[in-house]
């Protein structure tokens, strides 16, 4: 059985690589058209930031900007 990840290496170089770089880039839109019509278990949202997350992050940010310029009026 052939090795994946050089299989693929192999068809870029043979023939992707021949592509002119418009055709590469149709050929790259065409494949992450399709990637992004497909339920695809293999991505793995568990690093994805909740929303939570994301206003934790903006709290910190403010009270560290906060700390660097306590005496600044309008800041916060």
């Amino acid at each position: 059985m052939p090795n994946i990840s050089q299989t693929v290496q192999d068809i870029y170089q043979n023939f992707v690589g021949n592509l002119s770089v418009g055709d590469r880039l149709h050929l790259a839109a065409l494949i992450l058209n399709n990637l992004t019509q497909q339920e695809i278990s293999a991505i793995d949202i568990s690093d994805t930031w909740t929303e939570q997350d994301q206003h934790e992050l903006a709290s910190f940010s403010i009270q560290y900007a906060n700390s660097l310029f306590p005496d600044e009026e309008g800041i916060v």
